[in-house]
This record gives C-alpha cells, sequence and structure tokens, in this order.
C-alpha cells in the first residue's frame, strides 16, 4: 500500500491538519480488535454504536465526548473471592480503550447496557445557522433612463 506525505500541505493549509492526520491513519492498519463493535444508521441523522462488552458492568464502562472524539473504556475490577483455576479462559478480562471520531454537530443522546450490548445512540443536529438557506432573488424593475440632449 502506497503512503502519501501530506507535510506539504500542513504549510499551505490552516486549520485542515485534523483532515490529514485522519487521512495518515486510514493507510495504517488497526491493530485493535477488542471489543467488536457495530455502527447503524438508525434514522436521517441519527446513529448507533454497539459494542460486545460481555462481562463488563456499568460501573467498569465509561462513555466520555471530548471535541469530536468519543470515547468508550472498559477496565475489570479486581474480583473478590476464592482463587479459581482456569481450564480454558475464553471470556476476555482485558482493559480496553476504543476511540471514534464524530463529524461537526454530532452529539450524544444516550448510552445503555443491555445484555452485554453497549449502546450508544448518537443524533446530528445542525445549528440553524449552518444550515443552508435559500436566498431569493428579486428583480428591481428598473425605469429606462432619458439621455437629456443639450442643444448646441
Amino acid at each position: 500500500m502506497r503512503h502519501f506525505d501530506f507535510s506539504p500541505l500542513y504549510r499551505s493549509t490552516v486549520g485542515f491538519d485534523r483532515l490529514f492526520t485522519m487521512l495518515d491513519s486510514l493507510g495504517q492498519p488497526e491493530a485493535q480488535t477488542y471489543p467488536p463493535y457495530n455502527i447503524e444508521r438508525t434514522g436521517e441523522n441519527a446513529y448507533r454504536i454497539t459494542m460486545a462488552v460481555a462481562g463488563f458492568d456499568e460501573s467498569e464502562l465509561s462513555v466520555e465526548a471530548r471535541e469530536n472524539t468519543l470515547t468508550i473504556k472498559g477496565e475489570k475490577g479486581e474480583e473478590k473471592g476464592e482463587e479459581t483455576q482456569f481450564l480454558h479462559r475464553g471470556i476476555a478480562k482485558r482493559a480496553f480503550e476504543r476511540r471514534f471520531q464524530l463529524a461537526d454537530h454530532v452529539e450524544i443522546k444516550a448510552a445503555s447496557l443491555k445484555n452485554g450490548l453497549l449502546h450508544v445512540d448518537l443524533v446530528r443536529e445542525i445549528p440553524e445557522a449552518a444550515k443552508p438557506r435559500r436566498i431569493e432573488i428579486s428583480s428591481v424593475a428598473s425605469q429606462p433612463k432619458q439621455i437629456e440632449a443639450q442643444s448646441a
């Protein structure tokens, strides 16, 4: 796969550094695959991220939005009780942190945990000032100008 160098564009643009960073990261394979998740479109401006977090309690999960980044963290607490000897351990008990880049004007509406699935509902609410608006074009009925001749 080719790698593009965006450094010349950094010098001649202002405010697009986040875009170039995102484009740069597309070329690199994402190493983290745990926990698995889905991103669904549930309406015209509504989305849902569903993440499989089996074995995690609400107190062990955190959902945080900062600027245009949604961060979901999970940290397992210490298990109390006797030592158990596992013959096979297939249920992951590791901590995770997953980040999602959100578009402008995307807000988190709700988060819920049900049957081992964490659902994060998102909605895009574009403010009135940012919505496109139609501007009527009025024609000005102009009177023909009379040119007065001056007699010599």
